[in-house]
């Protein structure tokens, strides 16, 4: 007869706070799961699709106070993607955004610089041609 009470006392004492511990997890745990669906982290049902646009234009990044007319050897570059074909299919030119960060004056005519592509949710960059493009700087006056 002990053990029963016990179990019962455990199982009924604070019941609201074990009932509202269990929603608050399962909360919890719906959230983070619907944050993954849409993050495009699991492999999607039906296979996916890929997709290149060519000619897509390179935005300059400078830093707000460098005024200098930064000009890039290649303004153009071709970005593949992937997703599902339902987020492919809704996938506009413009919503893919190429940018080469020069906020860093140190690197600008010692190397190419990095391309980073920025695309919507559901969306991963599979390939981008070229990955870095030559900066030209104009001379800057002493």
């Amino acid at each position: 007869m002990n053990l029963i009470s016990a179990i019962r006392s455990w199982l009924v004492e604070d019941f609201g706070w074990k009932l509202f511990s269990l929603l608050l997890a399962a909360a919890i745990w719906l959230t983070a799961h619907r944050i993954l669906l849409e993050s495009g982290l699991p492999a999607s049902a039906d296979g996916g699709s890929t997709l290149t646009y060519g000619n897509l234009p390179v935005t300059i990044v400078s830093a707000g106070t460098d005024v200098r007319e930064f000009r890039l050897l290649q303004p153009t570059v071709s970005v593949t993607v992937s997703g599902s074909t339902e987020a492919i299919g809704k996938l506009q030119a413009n919503q893919i955004h190429a940018t080469v960060d020069l906020t860093d004056p140190g690197s600008v005519n010692h190397e190419k610089q990095h391309v980073d592509v920025s695309v919507p949710a559901r969306i991963t960059v599979i390939n981008v041609t070229p990955d870095s493009i030559g900066v030209i700087a104009p001379p800057t006056k002493n």
